[in-house]
C-alpha cells in the first residue's frame, strides 16, 4: 500500500486557510485545488510498502515519534514548488518549531527504510501544506503575492499519523495508525 507520515491541522485551522483561498478560486482555471479534506501536512513519503513491512514500520514509527515533543505551528506565508514563476504545487507554509519538524521527519525516513519501506522520498524536508496543483508549469506569482501575507492561528500538533493514499479519480487519504508525539511506545518504550 502507498503509504506516508503526515501532520493533520485541526479544522478550525483548515477554516481559515479555506477562507483565504475561496477569493481566488474561480481566477486559477489552469490549477486543480486539492480538497480540503485531503489537506495534511506531509512529513515522510514511503511509496509502496509491502503489507508484511507494516507491524516494523509501526513500531519504528512509534518510536520515532515519541521522541519529539508535541509542536504548535500556525500557516504562515505562501508560495510554489518549483517556483512561483513555474508553479506545479501552490502551498501555504509553517511558522513554528520547523527544525524540530525537520528532525522528526528524518527520524520518521530512517524508521520507515529500516522497516523494510524501499520507497522512501530522499528530497529534503520542507515543511508546507499543498493547496492546488497544475499538469503544466502556471505563473502563479500573483497568487502567491495575494497570499504570501495571510497569517493563521497556532494550532496543536500531537501526533503523527500514517495515512494511506487510495489513488483513482478521487484521491483519497486514510489514516492506518497514529501515535503521540512525546508519547511512549507500546510495551514502555
Amino acid at each position: 500500500m502507498r503509504l506516508f507520515a503526515a501532520l493533520l491541522p485541526p479544522p478550525e485551522a483548515l477554516d481559515e486557510l479555506a477562507g483565504a483561498l475561496a477569493p481566488h478560486l474561480d481566477d486559477w482555471p489552469d490549477l486543480r485545488w486539492l480538497t480540503r479534506d485531503n489537506w495534511h501536512l506531509t512529513l515522510s513519503f514511503f511509496g509502496e510498502v509491502p503489507d508484511r513491512a507494516l507491524p516494523r514500520l509501526s513500531v519504528r514509527l512509534a518510536r520515532a515519534a515519541c521522541r519529539y515533543p508535541p509542536v504548535t505551528l500556525s500557516f504562515t506565508g505562501a508560495g510554489a514548488f518549483p517556483s512561483a514563476r513555474r508553479g506545479r504545487v501552490v502551498w501555504y507554509g509553517l511558522a513554528g518549531p520547523v527544525g524540530r519538524l525537520t528532525k522528526l521527519a528524518a527520524s520518521l525516513a530512517a524508521g520507515a527504510r529500516r522497516a523494510g519501506a524501499t520507497q522512501v522520498d530522499e528530497k529534503p524536508f520542507r515543511p508546507h501544506l499543498s493547496v492546488a496543483r497544475a499538469r503544466a508549469e502556471v505563473d502563479v506569482r500573483p497568487l502567491v503575492s495575494a497570499l504570501a501575507a495571510f497569517e493563521g492561528m497556532f494550532w496543536d500538533a500531537p501526533e503523527v499519523h500514517l495515512v494511506r493514499s487510495h489513488l483513482g479519480a478521487r484521491v483519497r487519504y486514510e489514516t492506518v495508525e497514529s501515535w503521540p508525539l512525546g508519547g511512549t511506545t507500546r510495551g514502555g518504550g
